[in-house]
């Protein structure tokens, strides 16, 4: 195969910025490339594992079991509870719109369970969030809106879903 090249600890900045403009242009897989560059000489950049599990999370759509394996497992490396709480949330908020979004048979419960799996964990990093930091709020807002707003995402109901399974 081939030996990739190591940046430089000095370009570090320059291509977190790189990353997060990819990210803004919807080029998730530019941006995770950067992001694996930069944690192959800073191991611990949490802007860098930020950025990656996000660049992951844009990438749900598409690949969605492996690209959930390995944003979850970004979490343990963040470094405060605060994080790792709100990145989690962020991870089961993706992952309820991709199978949102995908639709078919049951998608609108998958869907709603993940939505309230990230409620919960937005409710926790609010506990721990920092003074005059409200992104754990406006993220279960989010979550809360897009729940109300479609009828589609709702508990599964036992007795609507045993019939189907038994078919």
């Amino acid at each position: 195969m081939f030996d990739l090249k190591p940046l430089s600890k000095e370009s570090i900045p320059a291509a977190l910025d790189k990353a997060m403009r990819y990210r803004l242009l919807n080029e998730p897989l530019q941006a995770e490339s950067i992001c694996l560059d930069i944690l192959e000489v800073d191991a611990e950049n949490q802007q860098a594992l930020v950025t990656l599990l996000l660049a992951l999370t844009d990438q749900f759509e598409r690949r969605l079991k492996e690209r959930f394996r390995k944003a979850r497992a970004i979490l343990p490396r963040l470094q405060s509870e605060y994080a790792r709480l709100y990145y989690n949330g962020i991870i089961c908020e993706r992952r309820a719109l991709a199978h949102f979004k995908q639709g078919g048979p049951g998608a609108g419960y998958i869907a709603y369970e993940w939505f309230r799996q990230a409620m919960e964990r937005y409710e926790e990093a609010e506990k721990r969030s920092p003074p005059e930091n409200d992104d754990a709020i406006l993220r279960w807002n989010t979550c809360g809106r897009i729940v109300m707003r479609n009828p589609e995402l709702r508990p599964a109901d036992v007795e609507e879903i045993m019939p189907r399974m038994l078919e």
